[in-house]
């Protein structure tokens, strides 16, 4: 990409108020990756969102198995090597080349799913597929902030994911056309998954640099030592925060075969769950990263988890839902997501010194991801055992006690 006349003069602090060239002023790097993530997605998509329908409808998986592979999927994975990516990327300045190491797998894997026989190979491969995730993330999103002034952090996330949410919105939608077109040939749906997965990798290749510029100037408060104590009070309270809030939330898949089970003739367009979630995401993610950026990292992440309670007592509180509350409900996560998943990780580099961003982001990855696994387990264990209506009263409770207690630990440190 190509740095217009417009461009410098909005580096050069002409358009200092957060308007609507906000993302238009982000770097290149985070357009590159925003792009290699949107082809990704797309891939990942086309898969993920046939796999709760297809393991529960089809496989007749039981609430708790489900549970399981989802927490592969969504925690344990990833837990298991960001870390160790982490530290090799900051060690020797390889972010580029693990988040290609990271993708490829991840790629891989899509082939793997054809040679997949019964649910204990689906977990396997989707293990391998979430190590790739694993691998690539912390080193990705590392990049993102070393190439972003610390004041539009938030913003510059914000873009990322808002160009990873339109691919999760277009994944959907064509596996939803192929298996229109050739009903239940998910085969088709596995090697077109491959080929988009193939051209995220040649983004990253031919438009990322390998080496990430030299950390721009901190904010005074994000200020951290560079040698071993960058671990501090601060960062651990931010971490310790995100897992508890993670542990508390309902999965985006059981979210979808709830809503399923609240509107039966769902279940066709179940894959258009995705979508409408995804289009919220997408729509909704650079507003909420400037207003982030503006008034309080902070307070827009747990706003994120407040629109999350008010979407778990809809889901208790109706026996049958109408369509219009269905996109509602859908809506809603988008909503939701919107408002965490990059306001996490903009919080956590303001905390992180340049030379252990890397290291940095990966702990709170690990730590969340740890916190997803044990949720998805811990839910679909409940809902097997007692009932959908008792395990989301549950979790509504504990999200409650969650957000209070994150209330008070970011409140500590001033996010």
């Amino acid at each position: 990409m190509y740095r217009f006349e417009w461009f410098e003069q909005a580096k050069l602090g002409q358009a200092a108020r957060v308007d609507a060239a906000t993302a238009a002023r982000v770097s290149p790097v985070v357009w590159g990756l925003g792009f290699t993530s949107l082809l990704t997605d797309v891939s990942a998509e086309m898969v993920n969102s046939t796999l709760p329908v297809y393991l529960v409808l089809h496989l007749h998986l039981s609430p708790a198995q489900y549970g399981l592979i989802d927490g592969i999927y969504n925690g344990f994975a990833i837990a298991l090597l960001s870390l160790l990516a982490g530290w090799l990327a900051d060690r020797h300045a390889r972010q580029k080349e693990l988040a290609l190491v990271g993708y490829g797998l991840s790629t891989l894997c899509k082939l793997f799913l054809l040679a997949a026989s019964g649910w204990s190979a689906l977990l396997w491969i989707v293990g391998l597929d979430r190590a790739g995730k694993g691998l690539r993330s912390a080193p990705r999103d590392a990049l993102i902030s070393l190439n972003t002034p610390a004041s539009q952090y938030a913003g510059a996330f914000a873009v990322h994911r808002a160009l990873d949410a339109c691919g999760s919105l277009l994944g959907p939608v064509v596996a939803f056309v192929l298996l229109a077109q050739l009903p239940g040939a998910f085969d088709a749906v596995w090697v077109t998954s491959f080929v988009f997965g193939l051209l995220g990798l040649a983004v990253l290749w031919c438009f990322v640099p390998r080496a990430a510029p030299a950390a721009p100037a901190r904010a005074p408060q994000a200020a951290a030592p560079a040698g071993g104590r960058w671990i501090t009070r601060r960062f651990l309270l931010l971490t310790g925060c995100g897992a508890l809030l993670a542990a508390a939330t309902i999965s985006d898949g059981f979210i979808y075969l709830l809503l399923q089970q609240r509107h039966p003739a769902a279940t066709g367009y179940f894959p258009l769950f995705y979508v409408v979630t995804a289009a919220a995401y997408m729509l909704l993610s650079v507003p909420a990263g400037r207003v982030a950026d503006r008034f309080g990292r902070g307070r827009i992440f747990l706003g994120g988890y407040a629109v999350l309670i008010g979407l778990y007592a809809v889901l208790m509180g109706s026996d049958g839902l109408s369509v219009a509350a269905v996109i509602g409900c859908l809506c809603l996560l988008g909503l939701f997501n919107a408002g965490t998943e990059g306001v996490l990780m903009a919080l956590a580099s303001a905390e992180v010194p340049a030379a252990r961003r890397t290291t940095g982001l990966a702990l709170i990855a690990t730590a969340v991801g740890i916190a997803k696994l044990l949720s998805s387990v811990l839910f679909g264990a409940l809902w097997q055992h007692w009932g959908t209506a008792t395990a989301v009263s549950l979790f509504i409770a504990a999200l409650g006690l969650a957000l209070l207690a994150a209330h008070q630990g970011l409140r500590r440190i001033g996010a």
